[in-house]
């Protein structure tokens, strides 16, 4: 039985360092759960991946077995966002920050496959944000992207520039939530290795408009 890779197979997870490419993101759907806060002390974002990952290989393995298509589970990823922007960029005011993390899902998996695989998921020592997960769509469209190699710290100036100089430049503005996918494991991988492509959709900025970063309203 053929594996599908989606990292090889999906134009929208490829990405090169130090490259700004836009690129057209398919509808997909996700197992998502939200949070808020400091990702490397809150409670919750531990949680949130540990409720995450039973069900995709939960989903996977009933995949394989009951629908004869096998794949490798995609990397995680996560919506980001604040109520001003530059605590991404500047700021780095990470107790301000809101996310959703996110495992793709194959279009061939329903919606009765998904509810099986969270039962059987919570069959035994159920994870503490099981409740949480849910499978949703998420449309993208056009994005702007470049692959980041390093500590997630080391992200501002490259966020910077992609706020602040490429979309403007290109007649763009930021129109969905900062998006990043993660390729490297980084409860595993040191961070000066991490390979993380960092996502942000975008529009046309239309007669009149600096094509600049988007206010917080317009990025919910």
């Amino acid at each position: 039985m053929d594996k599908t890779d989606f990292k090889k197979t999906l134009d929208s997870y490829r990405a090169q360092h130090g490259k700004f490419r836009v690129v057209d993101v398919p509808d997909l759907r996700y197992l998502m759960i939200d949070g808020q806060g400091d990702p490397n002390v809150s409670p919750a974002f531990a949680a949130a991946v540990e409720a995450l990952y039973p069900v995709a290989y939960k989903l996977k393995f009933a995949s394989k077995r009951d629908l004869g298509r096998d794949y490798v589970v995609p990397p995680l990823e996560g919506l980001w966002w604040a109520e001003e922007m530059n605590s991404f960029t500047t700021a780095r005011d990470k107790s301000s920050w809101y996310w959703t993390l996110m495992l793709m899902v194959p279009d061939w998996i329903d919606q009765a496959v998904y509810a099986k695989a969270v039962e059987q998921a919570g069959a035994k020592n159920p994870p503490v944000r099981l409740d949480d997960v849910r499978l949703e769509p998420l449309s993208e469209g056009r994005c702007v992207q470049t692959l980041h190699i390093g500590s997630f710290d080391d992200e501002a100036d490259v966020l910077a520039r992609l706020h602040d100089e490429f979309i403007p430049a290109h007649g763009l503005r930021m129109t969905g939530r900062h998006h990043e996918i993660y390729l490297s494991d980084f409860r595993r991988v040191a961070p000066e290795k991490r390979r993380t492509i960092l996502r942000q959709p975008v529009t046309a900025a239309g007669p009149g408009r600096s094509g600049g970063a988007a206010g917080a309203g317009e990025r919910r």
